[in-house]
C-alpha cells in the first residue's frame, strides 16, 4: 500500500485583536482534524491575532499575549495531528510573521517569513522584519514546506525549500481580495508547481477587515498546475484533502471542487460579508440609513438586509419640497420588497428654520450650491441623531462616482459608519441591481426576487435639491465618467492618454480638477469595501494640499 497523508484545511474567520476566539477557532478545527483521522491540520496566516494588525502587532504586550496563546495552545495539541497556525514572533529583539507547527504539546517548528509585501494596502515592512529563508519541516512521512503568503509570489523562495527537501508545499495566506485576485493567485501558484514539480496547498483565510476582504478561494494544486481541490469563495469551510506517494512523488488526490462565481456576484458577497463582518467586529447589530428612491441607497439597503436581515435594517426617508412623488413612492417599495422598516421624517421644518436663522447673514445673496448642502447635512444631522439614540450604525450610500469627484456632501450624506459602495462605480452600481434582482443565494438574508424596482434602476438619476436637478446637471454622463475615473484612478493614466482614446480634453480635466480637490472629503470619509487594487484609503494615498495638475 501507497504511503498516504490527510491533511485538513481550515478556511476560517478570525478577528483582529480576539485571540482568545481565534484560538478557540483553532482548537475546534484541530478537533474536527483529529476525528477525521488527519495527521496535520493547517490555519491561516496570523490567525491567532486576526490580519491585517496594522501597528497593533507593533505593542509588546499584544505580541506577547499572542505568543502566550501558540504556547497555551501547543500545550493542547497532544493525542492527534500537529497543528500550524499564524501568529507574531519575538525572537532577539525582532519582530516577525511567523508560522508555527504545534506538535506533541510543544512547538516543533517556527517558520518566519522572509519576503515582506509593501505595495497595495501592504506596509509589512512597517511591522516585521524580514526572516533569512526558510527550511522544510517534518510532520510523519511527509516533509513540508510554508511559504508564508507573499514568499509563495517569490520563485527563489520556494525553490529553496524544494531544493532543502520539501515534499509538498503549504502556504498560509491573508490574501485580501480584489476584482479577479483568484485568476491572480492560481496562475503564480501554477508558476510555482511547474518550477518545483511539488504539490502546492494554498490557504486563504476569509472575512472582512476594516475595508479588506479576505475571501478564502483556497486550492491545491498538483505538478503541472492540475486542480485537486477548490474551496468556496467568501464562505469559511473546513475539509481535509489526502495526499498519496507515487513513483513521481506526492501527489493531491481528488477533494471538494467548488464553483468560483462571477464577477458580479463576488462584488457583491464581498459587500455583504465585509459590512456583515466590520458591524459583528466594532460591536453593531443594527443598521440605518436614509433611503432616498434613488439606486444607492436601495442598493445598499439590500447588501445590509441580505447581511445582518431584513428586521436589523431601518430605512429613513427625509423627504424635502424637492422630493418628488414617484422618490417617495420607490423608497417605500424597496423597503416593502426587502422587509425592512421604513421611517419618514421630512426635514422641510428644519430647513425652514435654517434659513430664518441664517436670514439676516444670508441677505443679498443669491440661492446655491450653499442651501444645497443644508438639505444634505440635515438629513446627516437627523440619521445621526437616530443612530445615537438607538445604537444603530448609520450606513453611507455614495458609490465610487460620487466619492472620486466629491458629488457628495462632507457632514451631510457622506456621515455615517460605513459604506459598502465606496469601491463600486455608478455604472456597475445599476449591473449590480439587476444581478440581485435576477439571483438569490443561500448566504443572503433578505427575501429573493426584485428588490429594486425597475423604475429606481433605470431613472435619471438625482440628488433632488433643487427643481428638475439632475446629476448630469454637474457630471458628465456616468458611462463617460466611469471611463475617465478608471483611466485616472485605476489605472494612473494621464491626460494625453486619454485624450488619445477618444474623450474631450477640457472634460478630463475637469474630472482630473474634482478629483484631486475632493481629496478631503475622501479622508475624512468612511471606511467602505475594497473591490479593486485602486480603493480610496489604503490603496490609493495622496496629500490633500496638492497645487499639481497634469497639463500634458
Amino acid at each position: 500500500m501507497p504511503e498516504t497523508f490527510r491533511l485538513t484545511l481550515a478556511q476560517l474567520n478570525p478577528t483582529v485583536g480576539a485571540i482568545a476566539a481565534n484560538v478557540a477557532q483553532a482548537l475546534d478545527a484541530w478537533r474536527q482534524g483529529r476525528d477525521a483521522g488527519a495527521q496535520m491540520v493547517a490555519l491561516t496566516e496570523m490567525f491567532v491575532t486576526g490580519y491585517q494588525t496594522q501597528d497593533l502587532v507593533m505593542k509588546p504586550a499584544f505580541a506577547r499575549a499572542a505568543m502566550a496563546a501558540v504556547d497555551a495552545l501547543a500545550a493542547q495539541i497532544t493525542d492527534g495531528p500537529a497543528l500550524g497556525i499564524g501568529a507574531p514572533c519575538l525572537k532577539d529583539g525582532l519582530l516577525y510573521n511567523a508560522y508555527y507547527i504545534l506538535q506533541d504539546g510543544r512547538i516543533a517548528a517556527t517558520i518566519l517569513k522572509h519576503e515582506l509585501p509593501n505595495s497595495d494596502v501592504f506596509d509589512e515592512k512597517r511591522v516585521f522584519a524580514s526572516a533569512p529563508p526558510q527550511g522544510p519541516y517534518r510532520i510523519g512521512p511527509l516533509r513540508i514546506g510554508s511559504p508564508i503568503c507573499e514568499d509563495a509570489w517569490h520563485s527563489e523562495v520556494c525553490e529553496t525549500l524544494a531544493e532543502t527537501g520539501a515534499q509538498i508545499l503549504l502556504v498560509p495566506n491573508g490574501s485580501p481580495h480584489h476584482r479577479g485576485k483568484p485568476s491572480v493567485r492560481t496562475n503564480l501558484m501554477v508558476a510555482r508547481v511547474v518550477e518545483t514539480g511539488l504539490p502546492l496547498v494554498y490557504l486563504n483565510m476569509v472575512g472582512g477587515q476594516d475595508d479588506q476582504v479576505f475571501d478564502g478561494a483556497s486550492f491545491v494544486l498538483n505538478p503541472g498546475g492540475e486542480l485537486a481541490a477548490q474551496l468556496p469563495q467568501f464562505e469559511t469551510c473546513i475539509t481535509h484533502v489526502d495526499f498519496e506517494e507515487t513513483e513521481d512523488g506526492w501527489r493531491a488526490l481528488p477533494a471538494m471542487k467548488a464553483l468560483l462565481p462571477s464577477a458580479l456576484e463576488a462584488d457583491y458577497h464581498a459587500m455583504v460579508l465585509s459590512l456583515r463582518d466590520y458591524l459583528a467586529k466594532t460591536g453593531f447589530r443594527k443598521v440605518l440609513l436614509g433611503l432616498s428612491g434613488g439606486v444607492d441607497s436601495a442598493i445598499v439597503a439590500a447588501i445590509a438586509a441580505d447581511a445582518i436581515g431584513p428586521d436589523n435594517v431601518r430605512c429613513v426617508m427625509l423627504p424635502s419640497r424637492y422630493t418628488s412623488a414617484h422618490s417617495l413612492e420607490d423608497a417605500s417599495q424597496v423597503a416593502h420588497a426587502l422587509g425592512c422598516r421604513l421611517d419618514t421624517v421630512p426635514i422641510t421644518g428644519p430647513q425652514d428654520a435654517v434659513g430664518e436663522a441664517l436670514a439676516p447673514l444670508f441677505a443679498g445673496t443669491e440661492a446655491g450650491l450653499t442651501e444645497e448642502n443644508i438639505q444634505s447635512r440635515l438629513r446627516g444631522l437627523l440619521l445621526m441623531a437616530l443612530s445615537n439614540k438607538f445604537g444603530e450604525m448609520l450606513l453611507t450610500t455614495g458609490n465610487k462616482s460620487e466619492v472620486a469627484v466629491g458629488y457628495c456632501t462632507i457632514y451631510g450624506d457622506m456621515n455615517g459608519g460605513y459604506n459598502p459602495l465606496k469601491d463600486l462605480y455608478k455604472t456597475r452600481v445599476f449591473e449590480t441591481c439587476r444581478w440581485r434582482n435576477a439571483n438569490h443565494r443561500p448566504w443572503m438574508l433578505a427575501p429573493a426576487g426584485t428588490v429594486i424596482p425597475p423604475r429606481v434602476i433605470d431613472k435619471p438619476p438625482s440628488a433632488e435639491l433643487r427643481p428638475d436637478q439632475k446629476d448630469e446637471d454637474s457630471l458628465p454622463p456616468y458611462p463617460v465618467l466611469d471611463a475617465i475615473l478608471e483611466g485616472l484612478v485605476d489605472n494612473d493614466l494621464s491626460v494625453a492618454d486619454l485624450v488619445a482614446k477618444g474623450f474631450d480634453r477640457a472634460t478630463v480635466k475637469k474630472v482630473e480638477h474634482l478629483i484631486y480637490i475632493s481629496e478631503y472629503k475622501r479622508f475624512q470619509a468612511a471606511p467602505g469595501t475594497r473591490l479593486t487594487r485602486r480603493a480610496f484609503w489604503a490603496d490609493r494615498r495622496y496629500p490633500v494640499a496638492n497645487r499639481w495638475r497634469d497639463d500634458a
